[in-house]
């Protein structure tokens, strides 16, 4: 009971969340709004004139017109039927307009709702990106943003009309035809919306089973595609294709329960609806055959009913649909209520780097509390100094880069840039004034030039080629038919490990900012390009701070200080030359990859 209850408050919830969510759209747009809601009310008048309409034309038609002018007895059928055709008319007409108005504010709502989600993701950490599904995501997004459409659209020019109607036609069966027509559309509408509610409720759980399904296919399918080459290597397609298959037995269930509930809902509807017309048609017929109502009396309750209970229905439809986009939406508004761990300070200033220094000052950092990565770290480099980091996998190098870039903030201890804490600056100006070569390239499915233009947009095509002149891709470039224009591929895949580490290299050269840092830069380069990268990054080094994470010890032997990790700690501090004479962890790991040289020549010209 308590769990049922619990969801009935996040239902109500959600619905008023919906509420507070279309209200700042509506009132942006007030006069395109109300010139809809004025439209709206005139195709409202409209239909409601049509049954009266009828029924004088048929009274007259049917003789009930006392007069012997033979003009009257042509032209006020002529003209009520005139009447009726312009009625119609007008109904069909002002609704398109009232649609036509109020389509600019549900396209506007669905882009700023669309822009809001997709900055609010960009917004989120590295934690919910590095946990999230795409597939699924994407699936979340779009069905989010339909289910605001429909709700935008059809709550606010369905429901409530339909409602204004039911009222007024009760009002005048009750006026014309006494309290037993007015009874029967009351208890009728009330058993048609309880039965259509208590059903949709029941089925909601369907639509939600079917909609986790959808997204669990759709991000096991696109796993598999982003992974082709993977399932290739390892000649898998036929267990994608089966984990693919047994993802989606599970959502044809769910879609054929869907579907059940479906035929259970419309087959109740018709039921009440069919009885309550009948009923009403016989109390018709009886007051025709006794003379107390007229043919056109008979004509305008039928008609009556059947505008009745054609938006009725389709309000059934409505509630519906109502009640499964707000099961679409919940994923959505839980996306926009997800919270970032590293939080901007309300009063976080700019960061100005005038002498870009950095500082960890006793940094602890752990992902898991029963895990520390981090351990005490402190270390200063200087403005314009080379300090590499050096270690074995999992020593925590890299970790050091994210708590740079803020990514994540440490338990305890600070880092400063310029003597300013980054906790206490904004995170955009925190990340501008830093570059990066990452280990792992990703580059955006589209052109060399436009990749690289990404780190700079607004710079000139000079500065582009000089960036890529330095990051030794011209002649790369050169060789291939579309030149700067040559498509890479999704995540860059067209192109060589190699060659995506130069392209990355190129962006970072472009950006040109005043901290760089270079995390296992050269780890995709053979030998021969590795010296000519080398050497550039020694000449865009010049006047820059730089950070260089490195597993191969031969790239690093120019820098001003090295450090060695291990374990989340630093174990040795200072030259190239004064770590070798030390004879400590360092020259160990010098001597192995040596040794390790000597032993393969081809693979370190190959790595």
């Amino acid at each position: 009971m308590a769990r049922h209850h619990a969801t009935d408050i996040e239902n109500l919830d959600m619905k008023w969340h919906v509420v507070r969510l279309l209200l700042p759209y509506l009132l942006e747009f007030k006069k395109r709004t109300l010139a809809a809601f004025f439209c709206l009310g005139l195709a409202q008048l409209a239909s409601l004139i049509l049954p009266f309409i009828l029924k004088y034309i048929v009274d007259n038609l049917d003789g009930q017109l006392n007069t012997a002018n033979p003009v009257l007895l042509v032209s006020i059928p002529l003209g009520l039927i005139l009447a009726y055709g312009l009625a119609q008319f007008l109904n069909i007409i002002f609704n398109e307009i009232r649609d036509t108005l109020f389509g600019r504010v549900t396209e506007k709502t669905i882009r700023r709702l669309s822009l809001k989600t997709f900055q609010h993701l960009h917004g989120l950490d590295l934690e919910f990106h590095l946990n999230r599904q795409t597939g699924g995501l994407s699936r979340d997004i779009e069905r989010g943003t339909t289910g605001i459409n429909f709700l935008m659209r059809f709550m606010i020019f369905n429901i409530i009309p339909t409602m204004l109607r039911l009222l007024i036609v009760i009002g005048i069966f009750l006026v014309n035809y006494g309290i037993e027509f007015a009874a029967i559309i009351f208890f009728s509408i009330l058993f048609y919306v309880i039965y259509s509610v208590i059903a949709t409720e029941k089925r909601t759980r369907f639509v939600r089973e079917m909609n986790q399904a959808d997204s669990a296919t759709n991000t096991r399918a696109i796993d598999s595609l982003l992974n082709y080459e993977t399932v290739k290597y390892f000649t898998n397609e036929k267990y994608e294709s089966s984990h693919y298959d047994r993802e989606l037995a599970v959502w044809e269930k769910a879609k054929r329960n869907n579907r059940l509930s479906l035929f259970a809902l419309n087959g109740g509807q018709a039921l009440i609806v069919s009885l309550s017309m009948t009923v009403m048609l016989l109390l018709a017929a009886k007051g025709v055959a006794s003379n107390t109502m007229t043919l056109g009396d008979f004509v305008f309750v039928n008609a009556n009913m059947m505008q009745l209970f054609i938006p009725l229905n389709f309000l059934g439809f409505v509630y519906r649909e109502i009640k499964g986009s707000l099961a679409n939406i919940e994923r959505l508004f839980d996306l926009l209520n997800q919270k970032a761990t590293v939080m901007e300070q309300p009063d976080a200033q700019l960061l100005d780097v005038s002498k870009p220094e950095i500082t960890f000052s006793h940094v602890n950092f752990c992902y898991q509390p029963d895990r520390e990565i981090i351990r005490d770290i402190s270390f200063t480099i200087p403005p314009g100094e080379k300090l590499a980091v050096v270690g074995a996998s999992g020593s925590g190098k890299s970790t050091l880069v994210k708590l740079l870039f803020r990514f994540y903030d440490c338990q305890s201890g600070e880092i400063k840039i310029d003597g300013m804490d980054i906790r206490q600056v904004t995170l955009h100006s925190l990340r501008s004034a830093i570059g990066i070569v990452p280990q792992d390239t990703v580059l955006f499915n589209d052109s060399i030039y436009e990749n690289i233009l990404y780190g700079r947009p607004e710079a000139s095509e000079d500065e582009v080629k000089r960036a890529i002149s330095l990051a030794q891709l011209d002649k790369f470039i050169e060789q291939l038919p579309q030149g700067l224009q040559t498509v890479v591929g999704e995540r860059g895949l067209k192109l060589s490990g190699g060659e995506k580490q130069r392209v990355a290299i190129a962006r970072t050269m472009l950006k040109n900012p005043a901290i760089l840092v270079f995390d296992e830069a050269t780890s995709s380069l053979d030998s021969k390009t590795e010296g000519g990268i080398l050497k550039a990054m020694q000449e865009i080094s010049q006047g820059h701070t730089s950070l260089v994470i490195a597993h191969r010890l031969s790239t690093v032997v120019d820098a001003d200080r090295i450090l060695v990790m291990d374990a989340g700690r630093i174990v040795e501090t200072g030259t190239h030359e004064e770590l070798i004479s030390l004879g400590g962890v360092y020259h160990h790991m010098w001597n192995l990859q040596k040794r390790k040289e000597r032993e393969d020549p081809l693979k370190s010209e190959s790595m």
